[in-house]
């Protein structure tokens, strides 16, 4: 909707009527530069309606003129929808492993076969999506842990990143360790009452320089809470010439020391077997750590002032130039 900041700036349309009726007009002398005894004799007809053409033109001109210069003077304002911010929202920063391991297809989505990595993006990208009011950040890890997407309440930007992801684009180890010490150093300097770490990884610690439970001490020593996601099928059937036969192809995910890092630090470990129950731990994860209700209400303005200023403008240049070209004109025609 439209809003005039400023509407009682409207009473000011009258005031060139007000000006004229109060006013009495100066008095107009013409005396032509050369005096012509038969100049009734010339048929001036033609240049006067032309004039008093103009003339009523430009009076409509100006008044359009001084409507929009009045208008502008309002401050108008184009209203948009109310949006809810929260007053305090949570630093929740995502890791999530890209090793070589995340490529097993044992995970199903819409029916489809898909990789762990895939189904991660899947329900991750919309777990971001449902986090509004707070400030989220993506470490992406693998033999090394890189700062992907730094804290930011710009979720599009953050689930862009994710699904722009790859497996080996941070090496084919895993350094859980090495994530967890990256979250404590760019959470340190926030609120202590909204560090979390959501931690997902399919395997255990075999890369980096920091060991996993060390990191979660210092996690702990800085009030970080951190929840661990063990992501993998317990089994699953491998087809081959010589036939089928069931494997556990989480074997090498390592439990304990995922429960021993969320227990460090306040949180919760959780095991995702399949698709759904992934679903499920993000859907409780939101129970766990719930969004602020405290909001503010802000409505974002847009200001429409220059746009009546400008046709005022515009038109105020036009009387002046018809003025000056009629002027010439009558000026010719009573010479």
């Amino acid at each position: 909707m439209i809003n005039f900041e400023w509407p009682w700036i409207a009473a000011l349309l009258p005031l060139p009527l007000i000006i004229r009726f109060l006013l009495q007009p100066a008095e107009v002398v013409n005396e032509a530069a050369l005096r012509v005894p038969f100049l009734a004799e010339f048929s001036m007809h033609s240049n006067d309606d032309h004039y008093v053409d103009v003339k009523r033109r430009l009076i409509w001109m100006a008044i359009i003129a001084w409507c929009c210069l009045v208008t502008a003077a309002t401050r108008p304002q184009w209203l948009g929808d109310f949006i809810d911010i929260p007053i305090n929202g949570r630093d929740l920063m995502l890791a999530v492993d890209l090793s070589g391991s995340m490529e097993e297809e044992d995970f199903i989505i819409k029916n489809d076969k898909v990789n762990r990595l895939t189904a991660t993006k899947y329900v991750a990208g919309e777990f971001i999506e449902r986090r509004v009011g707070d400030r989220l950040g993506l470490i992406l890890f693998g033999e090394q842990a890189y700062l992907q997407t730094p804290l930011t309440f710009d979720r599009f930007t953050v689930k862009t990143l994710l699904y722009e992801s790859a497996i080996g684009l941070a090496g084919q180890s895993t350094a859980i360790g090495d994530a967890i010490g990256l979250a404590v150093k760019r959470l340190r300097d926030q609120d202590e009452k909204s560090r979390v770490l959501i931690l997902l990884t399919d395997g255990a610690n075999t890369a980096g320089e920091v060991e996993p439970l060390a990191a979660a001490e210092l996690a702990a020593r800085e009030n970080m809470k951190i929840y661990t996601i063990g992501i993998g099928a317990d089994e699953m059937i491998v087809r081959s010439i010589f036939g089928s036969r069931r494997v556990n192809p989480s074997a090498d995910l390592d439990e304990k020391t995922l429960s021993a890092i969320a227990d460090k630090t306040g949180g919760r470990y959780f095991r995702a077997r399949d698709t759904v129950q992934l679903e499920q731990i993000y859907a409780l994860l939101d129970e766990l750590e719930p969004i602020e209700k405290d909001v503010q209400r802000f409505r974002p303005q847009t200001a429409l002032f220059y746009w009546p200023l400008a046709i005022a403008l515009v038109l105020m240049c036009i009387v002046i130039l018809m003025r000056h070209s009629s002027g010439v004109v009558n000026a010719r025609g009573e010479a």
